[in-house]
């Protein structure tokens, strides 16, 4: 077997054309325009690139992007309140909670919050439980 030189950026650009595509096929045929939510806590400088770099990404594929930015000392009661608001909420299909969250608050009790629908991570329980025995799911 030969070794294969991926170019990662080539292929970076072949599955954002595809997502915009798809994107498109939901706007045309079913009224639907995507909706990504990215909450951040904090002021982590490579979380904040990261966010930002998504952000820019969901708009180039057509996507809505809410982002939601809170300050560090943010309580993980009103995090997850937010949490919930975003899963109840029909504009927003999928949700990426930035880690590493502050020391007060627990990542998983947060991450478990999210609805495994709307998972992005795929690092829900029940996510990480499907992929792991096999089974179909999102991720």
């Amino acid at each position: 077997m030969t070794a294969r030189i991926i170019d990662g950026k080539a292929f970076a650009e072949q599955v954002r054309e595809k997502v915009a595509a798809h994107v498109a096929r939901l706007k045309a045929d079913h009224g639907i325009t995507p909706g990504l939510a990215v909450v951040l806590v904090g002021e982590d400088p490579a979380s904040q690139v990261y966010v930002r770099n998504k952000g820019r990404q969901t708009l180039e594929a057509g996507m809505q992007s809410f982002e939601h930015k809170l300050p560090a000392e943010t309580s993980e009661a009103d995090l997850l309140a937010l949490v919930e608001r975003l899963n109840a909420d029909p504009a927003v299909h999928g949700i990426l909670v930035q880690l590493p969250l502050p020391d007060h608050m627990n990542s998983d009790a947060v991450i478990n919050a999210i609805s495994p629908a709307k998972d992005v991570d795929g690092f829900h329980i029940s996510n990480v439980g499907l992929l792991g025995t096999g089974q179909k799911s999102m991720v």
